[in-house]
């Protein structure tokens, strides 16, 4: 899938938007990618989908795993893509768990899937649950890499789209500085 088709619905869904916003990683952004505009529509995340599972297709995957919240449905429609298990890992007490009656066996080789890459923290938190159970971690993908920062999980790391979107601590965020309302859009702190 060409980068220009993933833009094409990128903005056709809404997914960029513009603001002062408070990221899940604590840190501010005149810019959102609020993912959840575009899987809200199943052909475009299907086809979404579909171009990120074939960026793993020599990888030898058993499940496909994502986070709630913004992992879910794009790692349904992965899994879907790949014809693989797939399950989800959630917070419970603040903590990222498997839940549901959910299972990850020993030796299990698993792609993790994320809607966005920024810190890498909810990743790193569903490959500690892969960690608990013996699973192996074989490969990474999301549909936007907007890290600021190298971030390495030693397997293949892939995304739709890599973008630049500027981060500021919160003390030398210039849309604090200027006393605009910041919104805090992300999943990490719902109870």
């Amino acid at each position: 899938m060409k980068k220009e088709r993933v833009i094409e619905i990128f903005k056709t869904t809404g997914v960029l938007q513009e603001g002062h916003f408070k990221l899940s990683s604590g840190l501010h952004s005149n810019q959102y990618l609020q993912c959840a505009q575009v899987l809200q529509y199943p052909v475009y995340a299907q086809e979404l989908a579909e171009g990120l599972a074939e960026k793993f297709k020599d990888v030898e995957i058993d499940v496909v795993v994502g986070p709630a919240m913004g992992g879910v449905t794009l790692a349904y429609a992965v899994g879907l893509a790949l014809e693989k298990k797939t399950i989800f890992t959630e917070r419970e007490n603040g903590k990222m768990t498997l839940r549901r009656g959910f299972r990850l066996n020993e030796g299990d080789k698993v792609l993790v899937v994320d809607d966005v890459l920024t810190t890498g923290k909810s990743i790193n938190e569903v490959i500690e649950v892969l960690n608990q159970t013996g699973a192996e971690l074989v490969a990474v993908g999301t549909l936007v890499d907007r890290r600021s920062k190298e971030i390495n999980f030693e397997v293949p790391t892939e995304s739709m789209l890599a973008v630049d979107v500027k981060a500021y601590d919160p003390q030398e965020c210039p849309m604090c500085q200027e006393g605009l309302e910041v919104t805090k859009p992300g999943s990490r702190f719902l109870k």
